[in-house]
């Protein structure tokens, strides 16, 4: 038997606790498939809204949530994976449509499955997660559509959240001039350590209603989408480049084609879930060296499975600054 925070339907309503189970339970187990012993997991906003109900995200009931997971191999039915290799999974449909990392067994298929890198540990790539990934798949994409540090300063929406506070961190790592918006008045030097040189009140954000606004942002890494994507778009200087990846701050998008046909702005979708095997790899490999980041302990923050029915109010209301880590083992 193992423990594992679980999810059921309670007479029509989301609830979570923490259970114990048997490894046949897991399933996943007839088709080719890695068992994971897992050390760590983490909670990001997609984990907060399918624990407590509040997103249609988990596609089958009961399940373990956690679309992140790191440990080691307990067993392999894949040749490249043996017992007691290092190893970690973000995204795909784990912790959505098959159970999830918050659980101390994991069943997984082999092709979703990433070693992880030299200088990293269980506990460093799910302070990374899917939400540093994340924002590390959008540099990658920025910089091979031109952006350089020398072009100009870069901003990041919602900046304490997960996403933003790990691009805040990869881009200072690189060099870029950083440029962080927050509303949170109280996290300013948070984002100070962290390398932002610049900080903007969101209270204090003039938006402007022109469709080309003064041309500011060289690049703009934004998980918050609605109003805030739409003047990133305006402000942003010839050639510009904008990585989106979240709707924390709505789904509609009110701007013009103006910013894409006079100044060239490029507007990068990027879905971390299904990002193909070799940018995967090819993006661990970068957190692991170029881009490895310095404050992982001021980000992270550990918690254990039985804290988790507390933890997901927290981050849906947002009073939770930078990544929370669970630990599993």
């Amino acid at each position: 038997m193992f423990k594992a925070f679980r999810v059921f339907d309670v007479d029509g309503k989301i609830q979570g606790r923490l259970v114990e189970m048997s490894p046949a339970e897991l399933g996943g187990a007839d088709g080719p498939h890695v068992v994971i012993r897992a050390a760590y997991s983490s909670v990001n906003y997609k984990d907060a809204l399918a624990a407590t109900g509040a997103g249609k995200i988990l596609r089958r009931l009961p399940m373990i949530p956690g679309i992140d997971v790191s440990g080691t191999v307990e067993s392999s039915t894949d040749p490249k994976f043996k017992a007691g290799d290092p190893v970690l999974v973000t995204g795909y449909d784990l912790g959505v449509g098959a159970n999830g990392g918050y659980a101390e067994l994991v069943h997984v298929p082999p092709d979703w499955v990433v070693p992880i890198p030299a200088g990293l540990n269980a506990f460093d790539v799910m302070a990374i997660g899917t939400a540093g990934f994340t924002a590390a798949l959008s540099i990658v994409e920025m910089e091979r559509n031109g952006l350089k540090p020398g072009n100009g300063p870069v901003i990041v929406a919602g900046a304490t959240g997960g996403v933003g506070s790990m691009a805040v961190e990869l881009l200072a790592t690189l060099g870029y001039q950083v440029t962080a918006v927050t509303g949170k008045d109280d996290q300013h030097d948070f984002l100070r350590s962290l390398g932002a040189k610049e900080i903007i009140a969101r209270g204090a954000l003039q938006m402007g209603t022109k469709p080309l606004e003064k041309a500011t942002w060289a690049g703009a890494v934004d998980p918050v989408g609605g109003e805030t994507l739409a003047w990133l778009t305006r402000t942003m200087m010839y050639g510009g480049t904008i990585a989106s990846s979240g709707l924390t701050g709505g789904t509609e998008v009110k701007t013009t084609v103006m910013p894409f046909i006079l100044r060239g702005v490029k507007l990068l979708g990027i879905d971390s879930v299904m990002c193909p095997m070799p940018t995967r790899l090819d993006v661990w490999s970068r957190l692991q060296s170029t881009m490895k980041p310095k404050h992982l302990e001021t980000i992270a923050r550990e918690v254990g499975l039985a804290d988790l029915p507390r933890v997901f109010p927290e981050l849906l209301n947002g009073r939770v600054r930078g990544r929370t880590v669970v630990r599993i083992g």
